[in-house]
C-alpha cells in the first residue's frame, strides 16, 4: 500500500543524507520526496512517499523516530487524514493540427501554459498524482515529451 508521510526534522546540515540512509539501509525505498523549510527557519518537513505493508510502515516510522534531528512524523494513510497535492510541468510538441487540442486538454485540467515556443508548449498543472497521470496519458498521442514532477506534498487536515 502507497503511505505519505510527513516528517519534521531540525534544519541542519546532513539530516536528508541520515533519512535517506536509513531508508536505504533497510532495504525501503522511497518513490517520492520533498523537502522545504517551514515557519520556522530551524525546521524543515520531509514529505516522503514509500510503499509496504503495515508492518513495513510501522518499522518504518519507529527507525524515522530513532534519528536524533527527527521532531515527529505522521504517516498519512487515507485520504481523508490530509490534503496532499503535487505539481507537474509537461512539455508537449503538438504537430500544428493537435495544437488546438493540446489548449483544450490543459483548460480541461486546469492546467496553465507556462512557455510557448513556435514548436512546444510547457504546461503546468497542480492536483492529485490521479490528475496529473490522466493529463499526461491524454497528451501522450497529441506530442508529450517530458514530464517533471515535484512528488505529493500533504498537511494534514484540520488542527
Amino acid at each position: 500500500m502507497r503511505h505519505t508521510i510527513s516528517v519534521l526534522v531540525r534544519n541542519e546540515f546532513g539530516v536528508l543524507s541520515r533519512v535517506a540512509g536509513m531508508f536505504s539501509g533497510r532495504g525501503y525505498n522511497i518513490d517520492s520526496l520533498n523537502v522545504a523549510p517551514t515557519l520556522d527557519p530551524k525546521v524543515s518537513c520531509m514529505t516522503l512517499v514509500t510503499h509496504g505493508d503495515d508492518d513495513t510502515i510501522e518499522q518504518i516510522t519507529k527507525q524515522l523516530h530513532k534519528l536524533i534531528d527527527v521532531i515527529t512524523v505522521k504517516d498519512y494513510v487515507q485520504q481523508k487524514d490530509f490534503v496532499g497535492r503535487e505539481l507537474a510541468m509537461l512539455k508537449v510538441a503538438p504537430s500544428p493540427d493537435a495544437r488546438a487540442e493540446v489548449l483544450r486538454v490543459v483548460e480541461i485540467f486546469r492546467g496553465k501554459i507556462v512557455d510557448v515556443s513556435p514548436k512546444s508548449f510547457v504546461v503546468e498543472v497542480t492536483g492529485a498524482l490521479d490528475k496529473i497521470d490522466a493529463m499526461a496519458r491524454l497528451l501522450e498521442p497529441l506530442g508529450l515529451v517530458q514530464v517533471v514532477r515535484t512528488g505529493p506534498l500533504a498537511v494534514g487536515r484540520g488542527l
